[in-house]
C-alpha cells in the first residue's frame, strides 16, 4: 500500500512539472520585469502575510540570491507573535498602503512581488493598488483555483490576480492541503511550489542581467570557506538600504 508520504511526494513531482510547463511564460514576464528593475538601479520588494511571508524571505540573503531584495516585514502579519491575530490583521483596510509607503525604494524603478495563496485578503491587494498608483510593476504569486472559490475581503471586492501585472499560479487546490488521509486533508503545496517558482524567476533574472550587461549582484553561501569574504562587499553596500540585512 502506498503511504501518504509517497503519495504527497508523487503529487508534488507532478505539480512541479505541470507548473513549470504552464507558468513558463509568466516566469519569463516576471524575470523581465525584475531584470529591467535591477538595470535601472531598482529593487525587488517582496511581501506576504502568514505563511506567505516565508516566500517574502525565500529570495532574500541566501546562496545564489540577488542582493537588491527588500522584504517588507511586519511582525504582526507573521506567525511567531500570534498566528491567529495575523489572520485578522491582514484583512484591515489601510495597512497595505501604509506598509508600502514606509519603503523609500518603493518607486517606479523597483518591482513589487506579492504572495498570497488565496489572493483575497485586503493588505496584499491594497499594496498592489498602491504600487500601481506609484508606477511600480507588480508580480503576484497565488493559487487561481483557490482564489476563484473565495469571496474577496477587499472593500472593492478585488483579488490579487485582478490588480497585478504578472500573475504566477502555483497550481494548488482549494484549501491548499492536497492529500486525503482517511477523512483528513493534509499536505499543503503552496510554499514548496511558490519557492520553486520564485527561484526560477531569480535564475532567469540573473541570466537576463548578464545578457544585458547588468551586474546581478548575487550572494554566495556564508557556510563555505570563502562565503563571508565574498558577501562582505554586498552587505556593506546595502546595509543602510535593506533594513533586514
Amino acid at each position: 500500500m502506498e503511504t501518504a508520504a509517497a503519495r504527497y511526494l508523487s503529487h508534488m513531482a507532478d505539480l512541479c512539472a505541470a507548473v513549470g510547463r504552464d507558468q513558463a511564460d509568466n516566469i519569463e514576464r516576471a524575470a523581465q520585469l525584475c531584470a529591467m528593475s535591477l538595470g535601472k538601479g531598482g529593487y525587488l520588494l517582496t511581501f506576504g502575510t502568514g505563511h506567505s511571508h516565508l516566500l517574502a524571505l525565500e529570495i532574500f540573503y541566501r546562496a545564489g540570491g540577488l542582493a537588491r531584495v527588500i522584504p517588507i516585514l511586519d511582525e504582526a502579519l507573521m506567525l511567531h507573535r500570534s498566528a491567529s491575530e495575523s489572520s485578522r490583521i491582514e484583512r484591515i483596510p489601510g495597512l497595505g498602503r501604509e506598509l508600502l509607503e514606509r519603503v523609500p525604494q518603493a518607486d517606479d524603478r523597483s518591482v513589487l512581488l506579492l504572495f498570497s495563496n488565496s489572493g483575497c485578503n485586503t493588505v496584499a491587494v491594497e499594496m498592489a493598488e498602491t504600487a500601481r498608483e506609484k508606477g511600480i510593476p507588480t508580480v503576484a504569486l497565488t493559487s487561481l483555483s483557490h482564489s476563484a472559490a473565495m469571496t474577496s475581503r477587499h472593500p472593492k471586492g478585488l483579488k490579487l490576480k485582478d490588480v497585478c501585472d504578472v500573475v504566477l499560479d502555483n497550481g494548488g487546490c482549494f484549501g491548499d492541503a492536497s492529500i486525503e488521509v482517511g477523512q483528513i486533508k493534509t499536505g499543503p503545496t503552496s510554499t514548496a511550489i511558490g519557492a520553486m517558482l520564485l527561484q526560477a524567476v531569480v535564475c532567469r533574472t540573473v541570466e537576463l542581467c548578464l545578457t544585458s550587461g547588468t551586474d546581478p549582484e548575487v550572494f554566495t553561501s556564508a557556510n563555505t570557506p570563502e562565503g563571508d569574504r565574498a558577501n562582505e562587499a554586498l552587505i556593506e553596500k546595502y546595509r543602510d538600504i535593506v533594513p533586514a540585512l
